[in-house]
């Protein structure tokens, strides 16, 4: 089984990517709207940023979850013991940024929610009925306005090999929202889980964008669209010596809109946040 990257401008684009998330939980565009540009432009931006000392004045805010998350607080995944090997920086529009890297980041988060919206409103056009049933509004409509879709710029540093036992740079895990957005990251290693069981590689070509479906949507949709379990594993070789740089945009629902009779979106994502060690 293999992962195909769909053209987003064929006549049999939306269906084939509706698909592909039913199958696996993940759909790869290329030919997509998102300008390469500006993705390699932030990569090289963010990349200086989390070398550089600037990045401790930015601390997160516990509260408002925005702004730098170093290593030692770092996520660890569900059922992990270790947390993994990376740093991360949250960026909402009402939160806090570095003033050199705001308008370019700005810019993609915008262009970004535009195109989520989109592949949202193809998961509800190809939707069973009996599905679209369960929806307590248009999945577009969900994100509406919403100030909680949140953009993580992810910095996995070179290996030191020095590591905890075991620890890798992303474990086994599920995204909490509706949809993932994710740029194919400047280095390899993103894998998803099959049914199978086997771990697929995610096709990284630059210019690829890689959607995958979170627990949000798999609680609105009633289990029929899986959120399926990725990782990132660890380099070898010489990529050890490697940095790699991430864009995942989490596509969240208003706090108030229901995804079920047992769970709002902020009820699920506190829920969330509690397993992830966050807050």
């Amino acid at each position: 089984m293999k992962l195909e990257a769909i053209d987003f401008t064929a006549d049999d684009a939306q269906a084939r990517f509706v698909e592909s998330l039913r199958e696996t939980g993940f759909g790869v565009l290329k030919n997509h709207p998102l300008q390469q540009e500006l993705v390699s432009s932030i990569y090289h931006h963010w990349q200086a940023f989390f070398d550089s000392e600037e990045k401790y004045a930015f601390r997160f805010n516990a509260e408002t979850q925005d702004g730098f998350f170093p290593p030692d607080v770092s996520e660890t995944a569900k059922g992990h013991d270790q947390k993994d090997i990376k740093e991360f920086f949250h960026y909402y529009p009402w939160g806090q940024c570095p003033d050199a890297l705001k308008d370019e980041l700005q810019n993609y988060y915008a262009q970004a929610n535009a195109l989520a919206s989109t592949l949202l409103s193809w998961v509800e056009k190809h939707s069973p009925a009996e599905v679209s049933a369960l929806y307590s509004q248009s999945l577009s409509s969900m994100i509406e306005n919403s100030d909680k879709t949140l953009l993580r710029v992810l910095h996995y540093p070179p290996l030191k090999g020095e590591e905890e036992l075991g620890a890798i740079r992303a474990g086994a895990h599920e995204d909490i929202n509706l949809l993932t957005v994710l740029p194919a990251a400047n280095e390899p290693g993103l894998q998803v889980k099959a049914k199978t069981g086997e771990w697929l590689d995610v096709p990284c070509e630059f210019g690829n964008l890689i959607i995958n479906i979170g627990d949000m949507l798999q609680e609105a949709s009633g289990g029929y669209f899986p959120s399926t379990t990725h990782r990132v594993i660890n380099p070898e070789g010489a990529d050890k010596t490697k940095s790699r740089i991430s864009l995942p945009l989490f596509l969240h629902p208003k706090p108030e809109v229901v995804l079920s009779e047992r769970h709002t979106a902020d009820s699920y994502l506190m829920e969330r946040l509690k397993e992830l060690g966050l807050i």
